[in-house]
């Protein structure tokens, strides 16, 4: 088995942004926002906090729709991050057949830098542990 035939994504997150990492050389880092921002939130506060819920449900499952998007087109993933996001994207995948196929791992870790988190990915693909 090569890493050119074998499509592997890492993608750390936080309810906020995304760091998409494919498994290449040199890794990349691509950032998805969630769009939800503390600006909105202060205005949909003084509107009313059923408002507030409303929105940030909306922004977080777009948010998770472009993940899933990205990770349909691999066959190996690791979700890994400080918050419980990863989890809940992992549901939201596993409850549809289209990630049957595709290999998805969640692991808890720290805030990390650009420089950890390539690391982290690189590390995980190239031991055997996601087989």
């Amino acid at each position: 088995m090569t890493t050119e035939t074998v499509k592997s994504v890492g993608i750390w997150m936080d309810h906020s942004s995304a760091h998409i990492m494919e498994f290449a050389n040199p890794i990349e880092t691509k950032i998805i926002e969630s769009g939800f921002t503390h600006e909105e939130k202060g205005e949909s506060i003084e509107k009313s906090e059923n408002l507030l819920h409303h929105k940030e449900q909306h922004k977080q499952s777009e948010y998770y729709k472009k993940l899933a998007a990205i990770i349909r087109n691999h066959e190996k993933v690791i979700l890994f991050g400080p918050t419980n996001a990863k989890s809940e994207l992992h549901n939201i995948l596993k409850a549809d057949h289209l990630f049957a196929n595709i290999h998805i791992d969640v692991k808890q870790t720290d805030k990390m830098t650009e420089h950890q988190e390539h690391a982290f990915v690189r590390e995980y693909f190239s031991k055997s542990n996601f087989l």
